[in-house]
């Protein structure tokens, strides 16, 4: 049987087209990034990074990380279990209602938590009267990262389960498997790639969230600003070299996702 081939010259046209594409949209705003970090130098770069609100930006975002990422990870998991293994009325309300931030703008989203938690907002003189702070605070920038990377982990394990079927851990509990034998030692081996890679791509959305952090942070220097808001306003301050410092570690660990995205799919 003849497979018919495009010529040659199509092959390569297709193939330039897409690497001066890919060189001109990726690779090369990623090396002016590193090229304009490391411009006034080595000590520059550590002066710009070591700063006492670039520390606080770092720490600040691996907090928020460190909050959403776990819970999305839980949550993912037990909707991605409900959402395959069970058959109930709302099932298709659900998986709708988990790609809603898929599907609202990130400023929207900060938006809504003005809405809710503001001084002006549906709860807000409870909270003041209660002198609780979410908005302008650490409390409003975790819930606006947990929000944004809400269906990362769940939307990663959906279509995973559903393609392995339920076979096995029925078989697991009819030789007396209890539930969580049956989840540890079936369901949790059999899922472990695509939970670590929902993983993966939930922390580094989380760590270059901008316009939904951006909304309820306040931008109080040192106290509320994320890594990216941190490159913002350096920016804003013609402080480029400190701003591209810290762009670079953000850069750096998009790199680092794309390598442990490629790994996983590898060993998958």
């Amino acid at each position: 049987m003849s497979i018919r081939k495009d010529p040659v010259w199509v092959q390569w046209s297709l193939t330039a087209l897409a690497m001066l594409a890919l060189g001109g949209f990726i690779v090369l705003p990623l090396v002016a990034v590193f090229v304009q970090a490391f411009e006034k130098g080595w000590a520059a770069y550590v002066t710009a990074v070591a700063d006492p609100n670039t520390l606080s930006a770092i720490r600040l975002s691996l907090l928020a990380v460190g909050i959403a990422v776990p819970l999305n990870l839980v949550f993912g998991v037990a909707a991605a279990w409900v959402i395959t293994k069970f058959q109930f009325r709302g099932r298709d309300l659900l998986v709708s209602l988990i790609d809603i931030p898929f599907g609202v703008s990130p400023v929207i989203s900060g938006l809504i938590f003005i809405l809710l938690f503001g001084a002006n907002g549906w709860f807000g003189q409870w909270l003041a009267d209660h002198d609780v702070r979410i908005v302008f605070a650490v409390p409003g920038i975790v819930l606006a990262t947990v929000f944004v990377t809400f269906p990362f982990v769940a939307r990663e394990l959906i279509p995973l389960m559903e393609s392995q079927g339920t076979e096995e851990e029925e078989a697991a509990l009819v030789l007396g498997a209890s539930a969580w034998q049956m989840f540890f030692r079936v369901t949790l081996p059999n899922i472990k790639w695509g939970l670590f890679y929902g993983v993966v791509l939930c922390t580094a959305r989380a760590l270059g969230e901008f316009g939904a952090v951006s909304v309820v942070s306040g931008h109080i220097r040192g106290e509320t600003n994320t890594l990216p808001l941190h490159v913002e306003i350096l920016y804003n301050e013609y402080n480029y070299s400190g701003a591209f410092a810290v762009a670079s570690i953000l850069s750096a660990i998009a790199v680092i996702t794309l390598v442990l995205k490629k790994w996983i799919s590898h060993e998958h």
